[in-house]
C-alpha cells in the first residue's frame, strides 16, 4: 500500500469537503437541501456503489476475504463494545452514551466506502459492504437502545424489519445473488448503475463539509471528555483492534478493510440521535465533526503503520 496513495486519496476528499464547507457558507446549499442530500446518498447512491461492487471477476482469494471479513467485522464489533464500556467508565451521564456511541458506530457510509474504493477499487467496496451490514444490525438494536435503555417486543420486530429494508443490506443481498449466479447485466444497466454509484464519495464528502461548516466549538474547547473521546475513537481503538489483528497473524485485505472501518470518524448518526432522543446534542455534533475533521490526520497515519 503506497503512502502517497492513501495521501492523495485523503486530499482529494478534503478538496471536497472544502467544496461542502463554501457551498453551505454562500448558502447554496441549505440544512434543508443537505437533508435531502444525505437522503440520496444513503438510499439512492451507496446502495448503487455496493450492488455494482459485487460485479467482476472473482478468485478464491477474494471468496476467501468476504468470509473472513464477515467472521472478523462481528467480533470487531462485539470488541469495540466491550472495549469502549470500559474505557468511558470515567464518563457519566448522557456524554457516557454519546461517546460509546461514536465509538462503536463509524462513519461507514461516508467515509469509509470512499476510502476503501480509493485504495482497494471496487474489492475493498464488497469487504467494506460486509463490515456495514453489521453496522446496520447493531445500530437498529445496540444503538437504539443506549438511547432508549431498551426495546419492547413490537418495537424489536420493527426494527429488524427495519434492517431488512435498509438499502445498503437489499443491495449487499443483490450484489451477492449477481455474484453467485454469475448473471451478466445489460451494458447500459450496469453503466447507469456505476454512474449512480460514483456519486458516492464527492456526495459524501460534500455533505461533511456542510456539516462541519455550522459547527461553534469554542464553549466546549475546556471540556475534557470532548478529547478523551476523540482519542478513545480515532487512536484507541482502532490501534487495538490492529493489535489484535497482529497476534492472529493475519494482515490482510480483509482485515485490514475491517480495522480502516474502525478507525473511521464518529457516524452522523450520532449526532442526529442526539437530536432526536434529545441527549447532548452539541456536543455529538462536536463529536462528529472533530473526529471527521482529525481523521484526515490520524487514518493516513494508521494506515502508513499497517502498509
Amino acid at each position: 500500500m503506497e503512502i502517497s496513495t492513501i495521501v492523495n486519496s485523503v486530499l482529494s476528499l478534503f478538496i471536497m469537503i472544502l467544496v461542502g464547507v463554501y457551498s453551505s457558507k454562500k448558502k447554496i446549499i441549505t440544512q434543508a437541501i443537505n437533508k435531502a442530500l444525505i437522503d440520496i446518498l444513503i438510499k439512492i447512491a451507496l446502495p448503487f456503489m455496493i450492488a455494482t461492487s459485487f460485479i467482476f471477476t472473482y478468485d478464491d482469494t477474494i471468496k476467501s476475504n468476504i468470509l473472513k471479513t464477515f467472521v472478523y467485522s462481528l467480533i470487531a464489533y462485539i470488541i469495540v463494545i466491550v472495549t469502549s464500556y470500559l474505557l468511558l467508565l470515567p464518563i457519566k451521564n448522557d456524554k457516557k452514551t454519546i461517546l460509546h456511541f461514536a465509538n462503536v458506530f463509524t462513519n461507514t457510509g461516508y467515509v469509509g466506502f470512499p476510502i476503501l474504493n480509493s485504495i482497494y477499487g471496487s474489492e475493498g467496496v464488497i469487504y467494506g459492504s460486509i463490515f456495514n451490514m453489521f453496522f446496520v444490525i447493531f445500530l437498529w438494536t445496540y444503538g437504539i437502545i443506549l438511547f432508549e435503555g431498551n426495546l419492547q417486543k413490537n418495537e424489536l420486530k420493527r426494527e429488524i424489519l427495519n434492517i431488512l429494508l435498509n438499502p445498503s443490506i437489499i443491495a449487499v443481498f443483490i450484489g451477492l445473488i449477481i455474484m453467485i449466479s454469475g448473471f451478466q447485466l445489460p451494458e447500459a444497466l450496469l453503466s447507469s448503475m456505476n454512474s449512480i454509484g460514483n456519486m458516492t464519495g464527492p456526495l459524501s464528502m460534500i455533505i461533511i463539509g456542510v456539516i462541519l461548516s455550522n459547527i461553534k466549538p469554542k464553549k466546549h474547547l475546556k471540556d475534557w471528555t470532548i478529547y478523551y473521546g476523540i482519542t478513545t475513537k480515532l487512536i484507541i481503538m482502532p490501534v487495538f483492534i490492529y493489535l489484535i489483528f497482529l497476534l492472529l497473524g493475519d494482515i490482510s485485505k480483509a482485515s485490514i478493510t475491517v480495522i480502516i472501518m474502525t478507525a473511521m470518524p464518529a457516524s452522523t448518526m450520532t449526532s442526529i440521535l442526539g437530536e432526536s432522543y434529545n441527549k447532548e446534542k452539541e456536543y455529538a455534533a462536536i463529536i462528529v465533526s472533530a473526529t471527521t475533521l482529525l481523521s484526515l490526520i490520524s487514518v493516513p497515519i494508521l494506515l502508513r503503520i499497517i502498509g
